[in-house]
């Protein structure tokens, strides 16, 4: 399966499931681009829901951080939602203590509303 990010809201979040392989080569900019769009239409919040992503190496992780730090960058805020299997890796390269992450997109989108957001 090629790599997709799919873009839906959520009340006042923005949601963007991601499916496929987000590794070297397969996603060259589909997150990004995804990323800038919602920074241009004014969104701030935002969820990347991992749940459907099958396999994520070095190259993913980059391109997820990436993305990331552009939407601090404009002042907005992020949330994964991560599988297991995900977790675990965000634990190994310790980008969980730089992201938040959370095991669904409910408690995902709800964390907006209870911790203070820079928005």
């Amino acid at each position: 399966m090629s790599f997709q990010a799919t873009v839906r809201r959520k009340g006042d979040v923005a949601v963007i499931d991601l499916a496929g392989r987000l590794v070297l080569g397969e996603a060259p900019s589909t997150l990004a681009d995804a990323i800038l769009s919602l920074l241009l239409e004014g969104e701030r919040k935002i969820v990347l829901n991992l749940t459907d992503v099958s396999q994520l190496d070095s190259a993913g992780l980059g391109e997820m951080c990436a993305a990331c730090a552009n939407v601090t960058n404009a002042g907005g805020e992020v949330r994964l939602v991560t599988p297991e299997r995900i977790h675990d890796q965000m634990e190994v390269t310790k980008l969980s203590s730089v992201y938040s992450d959370y095991p669904d997109e409910a408690a995902a989108t709800e964390s907006f509303r209870r911790e203070p957001t820079k928005v």
